[in-house]
Order: C-alpha cells, then sequence, then structure tokens
C-alpha cells in the first residue's frame, strides 16, 4: 500500500513539474516573457534590470524608509515648491542626492559583476553546490549594500527636513490625506 501510495505521490508531483516547466513549451505554448535570455549577458538580469542598476533608480529599495516617514531625496526636490525647501536644503538635499547616486551606481555595478559570476558557472558548466553558494552569498551581500546607500539617503534626507515638511512631502506623494 505505501508503495502504491509512493507511486501516486511521485506522479502527481512530477506531473505538475512537466506542466510549469515544459510541458507547455513542447506543444507550442507562448514564451514567458523572460525568455529571451539568449540575448541577454546576464540571463537572471533583464536589460531594463541593468539599466536601473547602473543609472542608480531606486527600484523600490527604500519603501521601507518612504512609506515610514522617511522621504527621499529625489522626490524632496522635485516637490520643492509644495515642501517650501529653502536654499540652504536645497542644497544639502542635492549633495545627499548626488551622493547617493554615486554611491549606488558603484553598488549597483557590483551587483551586476555579481549576477554575471554567477550566470557563467552555470553557462560554463562550472555550477556546484559550494560555487552558486559562494557566488549568491555575494549577490546577497552587494544587494544589501546597494539597498543600505538608498536607505541612507533617506535618512539623511528626514534629518534636512522640518516635521512640517515631512507630513507635507507624505501628502503630495500621496501616502495621507491633507487635513
Amino acid at each position: 500500500m505505501r508503495v502504491l501510495i509512493s507511486t501516486f505521490a511521485l506522479l502527481a508531483v512530477t506531473t505538475a513539474a512537466f506542466a510549469q516547466h515544459g510541458g507547455d513549451h513542447a506543444r507550442g505554448a507562448q514564451v514567458m516573457p523572460n525568455a529571451e535570455p539568449g540575448s541577454r549577458d546576464i540571463k537572471a538580469l533583464s536589460r531594463e534590470q541593468v539599466a536601473d542598476l547602473r543609472a542608480a533608480r531606486g527600484m523600490g529599495l527604500a519603501l521601507a524608509a518612504e512609506r515610514n516617514g522617511y522621504p527621499g531625496p529625489m522626490h524632496a526636490l522635485e516637490h520643492a515648491e509644495a515642501l517650501r525647501l529653502t536654499t540652504l536644503q536645497t542644497i544639502e538635499l542635492q549633495l545627499v542626492m548626488d551622493g547617493m547616486r554615486r554611491n549606488a551606481i558603484a553598488a549597483g555595478e557590483r551587483v551586476i559583476e555579481a549576477e554575471r559570476i554567477l550566470d557563467r558557472l552555470f553557462s560554463e558548466r562550472r555550477a556546484t553546490p559550494d560555487a552558486v553558494a559562494e557566488a549568491t552569498a555575494r549577490i546577497g551581500v552587494e544587494s544589501a549594500s546597494l539597498r543600505a546607500v538608498h536607505l541612507a539617503a533617506h535618512i539623511a534626507t528626514r534629518a534636512v527636513l522640518t516635521s512640517d515638511q515631512i507630513v507635507r512631502y507624505d501628502e503630495v506623494r500621496g501616502y495621507r490625506r491633507a487635513d
């Protein structure tokens, strides 16, 4: 009886796996949007993701700060008039923004390189559990470093703004209703 149950369980799992991974391709179903990997330098990153990393775009990395009362420098500068930023605040926020951009571009390049190393492990058929663990750990460290850069910029921005400006920022960004 156990053998019969195990056989049915195995059949169910393999049927589900086949349906998810390749069973559809064999029948000519549409290819997934990320199935353009032959044209990608790094298969795990889309061209848009690489461009975002190289341009220091936030990509939602600082939402923990943004949605908890720690404005971002770019959006604060975009809403300078609504926030009634002083000249000094504008200069300080531009410095925060410039430093964040410089550091985020460098960190983004490190993420790209770490992803490239992982990609090569597989493309060159050198992937082993230990090598993959090491490569993914590096990706984790570099990704965390990039996120920390963005979060630090939000902390620095909060220090530049008044409490009233932070409330106004949340209003203009749509995070809270104006009173």
